[in-house]
Formats: structure tokens, C-alpha cells, sequence
């Protein structure tokens, strides 16, 4: 989920908000007011959330054609 996050956050068509509190730092990206992932890195651990759809709102999804 890693490239896909990067793409989500990478797109212009969204927000990005990062908080870090210590060793932990969260990474929120919203569409249209609403939270579609989120990352949380706490020391060397790094976990992906995504809501249940988001690939909707991927600009590089692995099933186009480039005719």
C-alpha cells in the first residue's frame, strides 16, 4: 500500500495533514472533507489505512490502458 499512498498523497485533488507527537507521526489524507487514508509511523513501524473503495481515488490504478 505504500506506492498507493504516495500517489493518493501526491495528487492535487487532495488534502494532506501530518502530525507528529513524539516517536509517533500521523499522515491523514482527505477528499472533499472526508478521510480516505491514513499512515502511522511509530519508531520503525509503518501502518496503512484505507477506506473501503479508495482505489477510486488512485490517479495511476494498475488496470488502465494507455492508448
Amino acid at each position: 500500500m505504500r506506492t498507493e499512498f504516495d500517489d493518493l498523497r501526491l495528487n492535487e485533488d487532495h488534502q494532506v495533514s501530518a502530525d507528529t507527537n513524539g516517536d509517533k507521526q500521523v499522515v491523514k489524507i482527505w477528499r472533499d472533507g472526508e478521510l480516505i487514508a491514513k499512515r502511522i509511523q511509530q519508531k520503525k513501524s509503518i501502518r496503512y489505512f484505507g477506506i473501503t473503495g479508495y482505489q477510486h481515488f488512485l490517479t495511476n490504478t494498475p488496470n488502465q490502458s494507455f492508448n
